[in-house]
C-alpha cells in the first residue's frame, strides 16, 4: 500500500507529493468528510463496547453463577449472528431501525445497536474463555459470605479477575467496528469505510493513504486501550518494596 501511494504515475519513479499535498491541504474539501467519518467510527466503537460489555458481562456471570443450565442457550444466542450474513442482518434490522429512527432519531450512533449484534459472538468467546479459567462461583460465595453486595462483587471482585477477557472483547469490538462497511452502507450511515469508498472514486491514491492512516490510528487506539487495562505491576512492586515482607 505504501509503495502504491508513492508511485509517480505514468512517468515512473516514486515521490511523496500526494502525502505532502494531503497534509498541506489540512484534510479540507473532498477529504474533510473522512475526518467526520472517523469521528463517527470512534463514537460507534465506544458505543458498541459499552453496549456489549454492560449487557453481556453481567448476563454471562449471572448464567454462570445462578443458572448454569442456561449456558448452552446463551451460547447459541450469542454465536448465532456469526452464521448470518451481514446483508441478511440488515434486511431484518431495517424495520427495527424505522422504529428507532422515529423514537430516537436517525443519528449515526444508533448503528452501535447493530454492531453490538455483529461483535457479540467474538466478545462472547473472549469473555467466556476467561470465565472458564477463573473460579467465579467460589469468588462470589466468598465475597457474599464476607458481606459484599452484588454490586461490589461484580465491580470489585469479578470484573478485575476478568479484565483480560473483557479487554479482548473490547479489542475485537473496536477492530470490527472500524473495519465494517456493509451494514453502514446498506443502512445509509456514514462511517470510516463508507467515506473511504467515496474518496476512492475521486482519487484512489489518496484513498489508500487514508486507509494507511486509519490502520495506524486503529493500531494506536488498541495500544492505548491495552495500556489502560494493563496490570500495574510496577506500582505493585514499588508498594511491596516500600512495605517490605509481611
Amino acid at each position: 500500500m505504501i509503495e502504491f501511494t508513492l508511485r509517480a504515475g505514468l512517468v515512473g519513479g516514486y515521490n511523496i507529493d500526494r502525502w505532502v499535498a494531503l497534509f498541506q491541504s489540512g484534510f479540507t474539501g473532498v477529504y474533510r468528510p473522512v475526518l467526520v467519518a472517523l469521528g463517527n467510527s470512534v463514537v460507534l466503537a465506544i458505543g458498541t463496547v459499552i453496549i456489549v460489555l454492560l449487557l453481556l458481562v453481567p448476563t454471562m456471570l449471572l448464567v454462570h453463577i445462578r443458572f448454569p443450565y442456561l449456558r448452552r442457550v446463551l451460547e447459541f444466542i450469542c454465536i448465532l449472528p456469526i452464521t448470518i450474513p451481514a446483508i441478511v442482518l440488515v434486511v431484518g434490522l431495517a424495520p427495527v431501525y424505522t422504529v428507532v429512527a422515529r423514537m430516537l432519531g436517525s443519528g449515526v450512533w444508533t448503528l452501535a445497536l447493530a454492531y453490538g449484534i455483529t461483535v457479540l459472538p467474538f466478545a462472547y468467546r473472549a469473555i467466556q474463555s476467561n470465565i472458564d479459567g477463573v473460579d467465579v462461583t467460589t469468588l462470589t460465595e466468598a465475597a457474599r459470605t464476607l458481606g459484599a453486595g452484588w454490586g461490589s462483587v461484580l465491580v470489585r471482585i469479578l470484573v478485575p479477575n476478568l479484565r483480560r477477557g473483557i479487554l479482548a472483547g473490547a479489542f475485537i469490538a473496536v477492530a470490527v467496528v472500524l473495519g465494517e462497511f456493509t451494514i453502514a452502507s446498506l443502512l445509509n450511515r456514514v462511517n470510516l469505510q463508507t467515506a473511504l469508498v467515496v474518496v476512492s472514486k475521486v482519487d484512489p491514491y489518496t484513498a489508500v493513504i487514508l486507509s494507511l492512516l486509519a490502520l495506524a490510528f486503529a493500531f494506536v487506539l488498541l495500544l492505548v486501550i491495552g495500556r489502560l487495562g494493563a496490570p500495574r505491576t510496577q506500582t505493585l512492586r514499588r508498594r511491596t518494596t516500600v512495605k517490605g515482607p509481611a
